[in-house]
């Protein structure tokens, strides 16, 4: 079987003179390679050739047989990297957390150990008739993130 390890070095060399980072890669039993890259942009056609073309040149099929598909991380897609996070700092997010619960709203920032998400809930204040909006900052660490992805509202 090929080794995973072989394929995340090699994808890193290739794309570290590049705006594109490995996102994920996965190898089947039947050695089937399925590589992620993701882009602070946009990933284009053109980068996956490339990548392939690349990871193809420096793989040996008369050594072992192998099916090979590059893509870029879908935009419904959970994010499995810090960087992709930091991407969509100030974009609506959904959360889905280990406990269970599903929020929504806005990545507000994230770093090595979480994310604070802005969350917006409805408080009837004291003494008012009416509920009130009301945003929230909350924090929360990857160990209590089931997934998180982008969200896609169509207004």
């Amino acid at each position: 079987m090929i080794d995973k390890h072989l394929i995340e070095k090699l994808v890193e060399e290739k794309l570290a003179s590049s705006s594109n980072y490995l996102v994920d890669v996965t190898v089947q039993p039947d050695n089937v390679i399925v590589v992620e890259i993701d882009n602070d942009d946009s990933v284009c056609i053109d980068d996956c050739v490339e990548l392939s073309r690349y990871l193809e040149d420096h793989l040996d099929r008369d050594v072992e047989d192998f099916e090979l598909e590059v893509g870029s991380a879908g935009i419904t897609s959970p994010f499995k990297v810090l960087r992709q996070y930091q991407k969509n700092i100030g974009n609506e997010v959904e959360v889905l957390l280990t406990a269970g619960t599903k929020l929504t709203g806005v990545l507000k920032s994230a770093d090595e150990n979480g994310i604070v998400l802005t969350v917006a809930k409805q408080v009837k204040p004291e003494g008012a008739k009416r509920k009130v909006t009301v945003e929230e900052d909350q924090p929360y660490t990857y160990q209590e993130i089931k997934y998180t992805k982008y969200l896609i509202r169509f207004k």
